[in-house]
């Protein structure tokens, strides 16, 4: 029995952060995971940045609402749809998630959440678990999964490496510097292809 997981930004759908970044003209919010590994480290840092900008909850979903999926991705992913099972696993938050979600289809989405005050003030998060994606992967092996990951930045790693199989999707070079051992694909023709490759084998 086989099964998919993959991150989100990046892979279907710009990277959130980024897009923020270039409508409020706010460089500090351009990090990203493929930045700074430490993800308590970098939401810290986005909290603080909000905070000192008066940015809240509607001024980042108001970006997110005008984001579309890569382009190609709603594609990929109802190509992967229709033939594996796959689930989504993302270090964003369920609050930013659902309108891009919405464009893909409502894919099954596992995340993390936000705290926010009365005013609309994002105060702080709340992560699902620590490590979740490393985690997800090795519950689905505890059922007998096999296990085919791919992601492209810094926090996937621990997924990739934990799957029976993992490899990069469009990641940076950096990034494939650092993690020589895994496998990159460009592409969704190439993914599709490595998917097709890993899951035909026995």
């Amino acid at each position: 029995m086989d099964i998919l997981c993959s991150d989100l930004e990046g892979v279907f759908v710009p990277e959130i952060w980024i897009n923020v970044a270039e409508k409020t003209g706010i460089e500090e919010l351009k990090l990203t995971t493929r930045d700074i590994s430490d993800y308590d480290r970098l939401m810290g840092k986005r909290l603080s940045v909000m905070e000192r900008h008066g940015l809240k909850l509607k001024d980042i979903t108001d970006v997110i609402a005008a984001m579309d999926p890569l382009e190609g991705a709603a594609e990929a992913l109802a190509w992967i749809r229709e033939r594996y099972q796959i689930i989504i696993l993302s270090d964003t938050f369920e609050e930013f998630a659902k309108p891009l979600m919405k464009k893909l289809d409502f894919p099954t989405l596992l995340c993390h959440s936000l705290d926010i005050d009365t005013s609309g003030r994002i105060v702080d998060y709340t992560l699902r678990q620590a490590s979740q994606k490393k985690k997800a992967v090795e519950a689905l092996q505890s059922l007998n999964y096999r296990v085919v990951a791919f992601g492209d930045s810094y926090n996937d790693t621990e997924m990739l490496k934990q799957a029976d199989h993992g490899f990069f999707f469009m990641p940076p070079e950096s990034i494939v510097k650092d993690f020589p051992d895994l496998a990159v694909t460009r592409n969704y023709g190439e993914l599709k292809q490595m998917i097709t490759s890993v899951l035909s084998s026995s």
